[in-house]
């Protein structure tokens, strides 16, 4: 199963508001999430950084497309651009991809 890391930032004062978002995550959201291939997702933070990982049933590939051609997806990150700072790719139109240099099995 392929895994996928990002990171972002929350707007200064916004966390508790980033976290109430996430906790009230719409149902067409979610859905579509799955419909991706995505499980095992979780989102830390650090002060005002976050970041974000999950694994990929169907793969990578498959799971970022799933997402870029989405209009829940596209209405998501608009409603979060009041909360969060999130660099995206300008090829793939999602957030970069981190890249793994360690892992314990």
């Amino acid at each position: 199963m392929e895994r996928y890391a990002w990171k972002a930032v929350v707007k200064d004062g916004m966390l508790a508001e980033y976290k109430r978002r996430h906790d009230e995550i719409w149902p067409e959201m979610k859905a579509l999430l799955k419909e991706a291939g995505i499980c095992n997702y979780s989102i830390w933070n650090v002060g005002n950084d976050l970041f974000g990982y999950y694994e990929c049933e169907k793969g990578r590939d498959y799971a970022a497309r799933v997402q870029a051609e989405s209009p829940v997806v596209a209405r998501w990150n608009r409603y979060m651009e009041d909360v969060m700072v999130m660099e995206m790719d300008p090829e793939t139109g999602a957030q970069p991809l981190m890249t793994e240099v360690f892992r314990l099995d």
